[in-house]
């Protein structure tokens, strides 16, 4: 058996699996103000009545790091950068940041050793003293750690919460690398409460299946990872929903993919059957990071989006203040239009109908209620164009290759959410294209999380004039010799990969290389080859809930 649970903005859903067959499904609202109460609840009546030691595995999709970080609740960091010589960069977001001097060069060579007196001067600053959250970040850490290990090993005594730059990803971007360690650190403390809790209640219900925390990729982490590493799980809701329409209908061509949630509408796109990644790293409260993930935009359009008419003209969102009126709420809302149309048949009718009469006065109140559903369709058809135009301006990344000339053209459009199945027509109607609502659309996000498999990335750098490899996120770095050659590193990486893939306990694990290059260094005096291989552990879903064959002859 397997447990998937979703936090979304407006509800929790959770589903129990057994052999592709759905034996419980649950959707409840959230309570903002007791995440985890939110999330124990929905635990607790999956597994009521079970026998426990049939649970193999417990995922997660957490909105937790996400909510943290836009919503600015999250802890003081001292940040402290080695960056080196050359143009240096304001970090204007971090407001605690400080500079020590010293750096190594591109290769990973020792220039300029750090003082280790300013790392001691940090100790005594009276600013820090309340602080126990840190970040430490030396350029070009990922070729020689060095540095940041010396000033770990100064000031580990004096915070609990630590991230190290070059532990967080082997690729290269400095701005990108400083502002993963800083969120990290900035997520950690209240990432550790959420986990330690998440423990005593397993614990506490005897439950001993392992617990995955869903990454932006669509891949799971382990929950010790995940408290490790917390910026890894931003915007895991969004890789639910793709995960979960992944799992109930075959991925193909140029699609559009759309999970239209109760607070907003998140959109992904395929490219030739591919998921679209972001190619540098997710950028969250306008802080780019290295944190690798999916391609998606949210735009604040849901089932419980507030209507109202401003100057003639129908707004809907971006807030939401309250569930519909149909069911308790204060204010009209996208679904008391759904409910007038007959689209949807949720809680008193009445009230709907009411509502939608008095905000129209004269006007006939289906076509008032039309009205309003036809601008959702367009404000998603708006922000899908402009989101399109952007995409098809650059090249487009999958995960295994960059499509240089290749345009984005959809050609079908796959929706979940519950206000899927309401909002199809009008869907279908405004652009033009075929849109399938697939069965279980309602809980598919909890689905997506409950099938997306364990799965990491790793970079190695070999440089055969200095004689060193490194692989940062095994926290690899030793001799090789000059003779070291490309199929040397796909060795040394698949090897490191499986071990680590084994200590995990991941099923049987397969290392897919996704970049492998070499390149031949001459200087007046030497010559050298550096390679650089990228590769993962394979991800994916544990398995599809879609036939295989079964839209062959669509």
């Amino acid at each position: 058996m397997i447990i998937g649970i979703d936090v979304g903005g407006s509800n929790i859903d959770g589903v129990l699996i057994e052999e592709k067959n759905i034996l419980r499904r649950i959707k409840n609202p959230v309570d903002k103000n007791n995440l985890f109460g939110s999330i124990k609840t929905v635990l607790l009546e999956l597994i009521s009545g079970l026998d426990t030691e049939k649970i193999q595995r417990i995922n997660l999709s957490t909105t937790l790091s996400t909510n943290a970080i836009i919503e600015n609740k999250i802890e003081k960091v001292l940040t402290v950068i080695q960056e080196g010589p050359g143009m240096k960069n304001s970090f204007d977001q971090i407001p605690y940041l400080e500079r020590l001097d010293g750096y190594v060069d591109h290769r990973g060579k020792l220039v300029k050793d750090l003082d280790l007196d300013q790392v001691e001067r940090l100790k005594a600053q009276e600013a820090y003293k309340d602080f126990s959250s840190l970040a430490i970040v030396s350029k070009f850490s990922t070729r020689n750690p060095q540095a940041e290990n010396a000033i770990y090993d100064r000031l580990k005594d004096h915070f609990t919460y630590i991230s190290l730059g070059h532990s967080l990803s082997g690729r290269l971007n400095f701005p990108r690398r400083v502002y993963s360690a800083y969120l990290n650190s900035a997520v950690s403390k209240v990432f550790q409460i959420f986990g330690q809790s998440i423990r005593a209640v397993l614990e506490a219900e005897n439950i001993k299946a392992p617990l995955y925390i869903l990454k932006a990729d669509g891949a799971t982490m382990t929950l010790d990872q995940a408290i490790t590493k917390p910026i890894e799980s931003i915007l895991s809701g969004p890789a639910a929903s793709f995960m979960g329409i992944s799992a109930l209908e075959r991925p193909r061509g140029d699609e559009i993919y759309l999970d239209i949630g109760g607070t907003t509408t998140d959109l992904f796109f395929l490219v030739d059957g591919s998921p679209l990644y972001e190619p540098l790293g997710i950028e969250i409260a306008g802080m780019k990071t290295l944190v690798k993930g999916l391609y998606s935009s949210s735009l604040g359009l849901g089932g419980d989006s507030y209507v109202q008419v401003q100057d003639g003209k129908i707004q809907i969102g971006p807030q939401r203040k309250d569930k519909p009126l149909a069911l308790g709420g204060a204010y009209l809302t996208l679904t008391d239009a759904f409910n007038v149309l007959g689209l949807a048949s949720l809680g008193d009718l009445h009230k709907s109908w009411d509502a939608i009469k008095a905000l129209g006065g004269q006007e006939d109140p289906k076509a008032l209620a039309e009205k309003i559903v036809d601008q959702a369709a367009a404000m998603i058809y708006d922000h899908v164009a402009k989101d399109l135009e952007k995409i098809n301006s650059k090249p487009l990344y999958t995960v295994r290759e960059v499509l240089e000339n290749k345009i984005l053209q959809p050609r079908q459009i796959k929706i979940i959410g519950g206000p899927a199945k309401a909002l199809a027509p009008a869907l279908e109607k405004k652009f033009g294209l075929k849109t399938l609502c697939p069965k279980d659309y309602q809980i598919a996000n909890a689905i997506g999380a409950s099938l997306s498999k364990p799965t990491f990335e790793a970079n190695l750098q070999a440089d055969t004039k200095t004689g060193l490899v490194n692989i940062p996120e095994l926290n690899l770095y030793k001799k090789i010799p000059s003779s070291f050659k490309l199929a040397d590193g796909e060795k040394v990486i698949k090897e490191e990969m499986l071990k680590k893939a084994v200590q995990e306990n991941i099923q049987d694990p397969q290392v897919e290389i996704l970049e492998a290059a070499s390149f031949n260094m001459v200087d007046y005096y030497s010559f050298g080859r550096n390679i650089r291989i990228r590769a993962q552990i394979q991800g994916g879903l544990l398995y599809k809930l879609w036939k295989e064959g079964a839209e062959d002859d669509q």
